[in-house]
């Protein structure tokens, strides 16, 4: 049973300052409710990002709130001609990549965590609950010793996104999405072998 997410952390209190020209009144709480209303159409992007990235609660929601700022502070550049599920992965994982980054420097270790759902449903087919637990174990730690876009790649790629959309989102060709996707599996899949 996971534990009851948190609520989203408050918005910076002016939210003009994020626009180069300062709307009036009505514009900005129209702005701020668009905002607010795709954040939480697209809330689970926060989630897996920051447990992508964190294992400490304390720390995932520290980097939910980061997220949320940076999301906030772009949103008036948001131009839709990509999706905001799209929009919204591209900055999530760049500021939880920059955030992982930041904390290997502080401590010297490098931070890495399961990624949700997906991983269960990979490893869990036909198999007893306690073999699927131990794949399951041995999986994240695979997971965990990936690079910081290797692991961005593999949750694109386990919730299902194309190969199209993962370049859009990382900002890569999706024949490069297509190379190292298929090397990381061949990786994993050995990996995972020699640990089974």
């Amino acid at each position: 049973m996971t534990a009851p997410r948190p609520a989203f952390p408050p918005l910076p209190a002016d939210p003009a300052a994020a626009s180069p020209a300062a709307p009036d009144q009505a514009d900005a709480r129209s702005v701020t409710e668009r905002f607010l209303a795709e954040l939480e159409a697209h809330k689970k992007i926060l989630y897996k990002a920051a447990r992508l990235y964190c294992e400490n609660p304390a720390d995932r929601q520290e980097l939910m709130q980061e997220i949320v700022i940076q999301l906030w502070r772009a949103f008036p550049r948001f131009d839709r001609r990509s999706k905001f599920a799209t929009w919204m992965y591209r900055i999530a994982l760049n500021v939880a990549i920059s955030h992982s980054r930041q904390q290997r420097r502080r401590t010297g270790e490098a931070t890495a965590y399961s990624i949700d759902d997906a991983v269960v449903e990979l490893a869990a087919v036909e198999q007893s609950p306690s073999d699927a637990a131990a794949d399951i174990s041995v999986l994240n730690q695979l997971l965990g010793r990936l690079s910081q876009l290797d692991r961005a790649l593999m949750l694109l790629y386990l919730e299902g996104h194309d190969y199209d959309s993962i370049a859009d989102i990382l900002g890569l060709s999706a024949t490069n999405v297509s190379t190292k996707l298929s090397r990381i599996k061949g990786r994993l899949r050995h990996e995972f072998a020699e640990q089974s």
